[in-house]
């Protein structure tokens, strides 16, 4: 493989806002039941007894998450059909409309439950880093959206060389199984999800 690309991505910062995960539905066209890049919320704690008082110990924090074009993509070793794919010179995984049939099996074997059924058209679909603006040097819809600039894309070893490479916090799959191309800067409280 000539290059892989893969995201970066500033947890700590992340207000939840959701503008990466739109800009990615309007870029793409996206129905209301799909979403390529999702944010989700963790949050936990409470008020605990301190002495003749309470004082609390709540937390929150955003979980940004698209497909991970991973370096073992479970998605692609589960389609029967092979129209799950991953490009060889700088390994996006995508899916070949031409030769999926709806079975789902890519979902079901994704950890991150990145692809989505197109429902319309019988056939799934993901995230392939906007390949479409990547192949016109232009960065994807989500980077683009981010208003705090906490996301970035390239070729992951570049982003690693900068970022570091931690791949998994709590409430994320093991990143062993797949080795997915990210690096996650955490939040301060991801550790207690």
């Amino acid at each position: 493989m000539k290059k892989q690309y893969g995201f970066y991505i500033d947890q700590s910062l992340c207000s939840g806002c959701k503008a990466c995960a739109m800009a990615c539905k309007d870029k793409n066209d996206l129905d209301d039941e799909r979403f390529f890049r999702n944010v989700t919320e963790h949050h936990g704690g409470g008020f605990v007894p301190d002495g003749a008082c309470y004082t609390n110990n709540v937390w929150a924090y955003w979980v940004s998450m698209a497909c991970n074009h991973c370096d073992n993509p479970k998605c692609v070793a589960g389609c029967p059909t092979g129209a799950m794919q991953k490009r060889e010179q700088d390994g996006i995984v995508f899916v070949d409309q031409e030769v999926c049939i709806g079975c789902r099996y890519c979902i079901w074997n994704c950890p991150y439950k990145a692809p989505a059924f197109e429902s319309s058209k019988g056939k799934m679909s993901k995230c392939d880093f906007c390949i479409d603006l990547v192949e016109k040097r232009q960065e994807p819809a989500c980077v683009a959206a981010c208003p705090l600039g906490l996301i970035k894309f390239g070729p992951i070893n570049e982003l690693r060389k900068k970022y570091g490479s931690l791949a998994h916090i709590a409430g994320l799959p093991d990143s062993g199984i797949t080795n997915p191309n990210i690096v996650i800067k955490p939040n301060k409280n991801a550790g207690r999800a």
